[in-house]
């Protein structure tokens, strides 16, 4: 029985020593392939599933966390435009205040205040603005407004922190003005539909398009020589006693931000002198 047993040691030797020979020497590389190969196959094939089902378990929460990536990133550019903007307007309203500053000091018989335009009237036969000074800084009733293109109006309404500004082209509003080309007064009226026009001026007066108007200083409700516009065209018959032309206004009256009020003026009121 040992003897058997020895024998098959010996048997089971020689065939493993024969094995690895045949190894060694690439013989039983086709029947590795046999065996092995679907072997290998098959853990491909499952490793391939359990990473297609962990990429599947994991896609919502990655699929969340790009959604709040992208609402990040509009957030910060919604956040980014804004500040843009701002700083488009400071910048704007900075170049405004120089252009104001330079107009202020080119006039030195007057004396200025700036104030913001806060609002307008909403009234489509009324034309005013309101700004944010009133009576605590030193603001009257009827001083005039203007900026560095011209005149703007004149105070109607204050209170402590704000005033209404009546603009020269309200249908109550009556500038009178002068030309000095033509060495003509007159008087510049508002109109209904926002335009002013040029009134009461000589049959005689050679008025022509172009002509520069300024106002007057007459009446005490303006001081001399504030732009108002120029004349755009003139109507003049033979029958009438004076001829009268459209104005093109010096102001822009629609992007109005910023304007002077010239707080050194007083007004002066005639009414009680006139019969």
């Amino acid at each position: 029985m040992k003897k058997t047993n020895r024998w098959q040691l010996v048997f089971g030797i020689l065939v493993a020593v024969g094995l690895v020979t045949l190894a060694i020497s690439g013989y039983l590389t086709p029947l590795t392939r046999l065996v092995v190969g679907p072997v290998v196959g098959a853990q491909t094939w499952l490793a391939e599933r359990v990473q297609a089902v962990k990429e599947l378990t994991t896609a919502p929460s990655d699929l969340a966390l790009m959604r709040q990536r992208i609402a990040n990133l509009e957030a910060e550019n919604s956040r980014l435009q804004i500040e843009v903007i701002e700083l488009q307007q400071q910048v704007q309203q900075a170049a405004v205040l120089s252009t104001l500053v330079d107009y202020a000091r080119s006039r030195t018989e007057n004396r200025y205040l700036a104030a913001s335009v806060i609002g307008y009237d909403t009234s489509p036969f009324l034309r005013y603005i309101l700004i944010n000074r009133g009576s605590d800084d030193g603001l009257r009733r009827g001083m005039p407004v203007v900026t560095n293109q011209g005149l703007v109006g004149q105070v109607a309404a204050v209170n402590s922190s704000a005033a209404r500004v009546q603009l020269i082209t309200d249908p109550a509003a009556s500038v009178k003005v002068y030309l000095h080309r033509a060495d003509a007064e007159a008087v510049v009226q508002g109109q209904l539909t926002g335009e002013i026009t040029l009134e009461m001026a000589p049959q005689s007066a050679n008025l022509e398009v172009g002509d520069l108007i300024v106002t007057s200083g007459l009446g005490g409700n303006y001081p001399a020589n504030l732009v108002i516009g120029q004349v755009t065209s003139v109507r003049r018959r033979d029958s009438d006693l004076f001829q009268s032309a459209a104005v093109q206004p010096a102001v822009n009256f629609a992007e109005l931000e910023i304007v002077l009020v010239i707080t050194n003026f007083r007004p002066v009121d005639t009414s009680s002198l006139i019969p």
